[in-house]
């Protein structure tokens, strides 16, 4: 087993103890530990993305195969967001540097622009929204994570457990003799 104490900027501590399964500690250094830990680190901020801005934190669909779908759809739509944050390197500037939601927010601000866009003017509306994207970065958040803690508020009404037109009454029909 391999303890191994981490060392990160991002994380406001006097390190972490990374304990490993790897029994050899020839076959891994620490420096490449600590590196898996950094993307592991890296990962794990990427899904909070995804479920936190997409909002895949409550999946809608159904059956498994929708489910699949859905999971597939903001994977592709984070993938997209991620290879237009990939042109911040055209200012020289790290993709990780850069607010995944505020490139999201410039997208959709965007989407109107290019929609009215001639076809020969396309381009420079796409550089304009490149250098919008890279010039909406973050600042260094140090140790920024927030508890597991689920904010959603209860309701003060029941959960609709049926379709809802079984819930609505059927209205009398009052026939008058005449």
């Amino acid at each position: 087993m391999i303890f191994l104490k981490v060392y990160m900027r991002e994380i406001k501590s006097k390190g972490k103890v990374i304990v490993s399964t790897m029994l050899d500690p020839k076959m891994v250094s620490r420096n490449e530990l600590s590196q898996l830990y950094s993307q592991r680190w890296k990962v794990e901020i990427d899904l909070k993305f995804i479920k936190n801005v997409l909002k895949m934190d409550i999946l809608r669909c159904k059956t498994p195969e929708m489910v699949q779908k859905e999971i597939a759809v903001h994977l592709l739509t984070y993938n997209l967001i991620r290879t237009v944050m990939d042109a911040a390197y055209l200012a020289d500037v790290s993709p990780r540097t850069l607010s995944f939601k505020g490139a999201l927010q410039l997208l959709e601000a965007f989407k109107h622009v290019i929609d009215n866009t001639a076809e020969n003017q396309i381009s420079e509306v796409y550089n304009e929204l490149l250098k919008a994207i890279a010039r909406h970065r973050i600042g260094q958040r140090p140790g920024r994570t927030e508890p597991r803690a689920v904010k959603r508020r209860p309701k003060s009404y029941p959960r609709l457990t049926k379709a809802r037109q079984k819930y609505h009454k059927k209205p009398i029909l009052e026939i008058q003799n005449a």
